[in-house]
């Protein structure tokens, strides 16, 4: 059994999250624990159809984002990665600064100590020097930064393709194999 945490925080884009929480869910191989800020919750609602209940059913595990005694606040707890999506700039200047205010920024913490698998998908823009500085900051600490820039190699039609081809990338950094988009396979060929 592979365990990923999900981090969500409150920048734009929690539909990148629920999509990648519907994916992983369809894995039986894998557990998945998630967290939400409460800026978070309040973008989900903005955002998209679903609501708290929804998203946390679509979860093993869900834990309040003041619980710093959570198993995922632990060095102990093993787990294969961490993936923080969508991430706002408060959170990303957070963990580049070792300050774990809450859950989702005490298990990057963990994460970052413990050498494992952190993945930030930062949501802003246009972005500052400060932000620049924090995420080479993490990037040189190993942690994986992906953006969700969409490709347009394969045509996208909809919004959702365009939100597959995301949960793709997030899934190809924790080396879960998956067809969540089309590929490139050169010569502008997609399978």
């Amino acid at each position: 059994m592979r365990r990923i945490i999900i981090g969500v925080t409150g920048a734009s884009g929690t539909i990148y999250a629920i999509d990648l929480l519907q994916k992983l869910a369809q894995i039986p191989e894998v557990e998945t624990h998630l967290v939400l800020s409460q800026w978070a919750k309040q973008n989900l609602a903005l955002e998209t159809g679903f609501t708290l209940k929804q998203v946390q059913a679509l979860a093993d595990v869900a834990y309040n984002i003041n619980d710093q005694g959570a198993a995922i606040a632990s060095g102990s707890f093993l787990n294969d990665g961490m993936i923080i999506v969508p991430a706002s700039m408060k959170t990303v200047a957070g963990i580049a600064s070792g300050y774990g205010e809450n859950l989702i920024s005490r298990a990057a913490d963990v994460a970052l100590k413990e050498q494992r698998k952190l993945v930030i998908v930062p949501h802003e823009t246009p972005l500052s020097v400060i932000h620049l500085e924090n995420l080479t900051k993490l990037a040189r600490l190993g942690v994986q930064i992906i953006p969700p820039i969409p490709a347009f190699y394969d045509h996208p039609q909809t919004i959702q393709a365009l939100v597959n081809h995301q949960t793709m990338k997030l899934l190809d950094a924790l080396a879960i194999p998956n067809h969540a988009a089309p590929r490139w396979q050169g010569d502008g060929v997609t399978k």
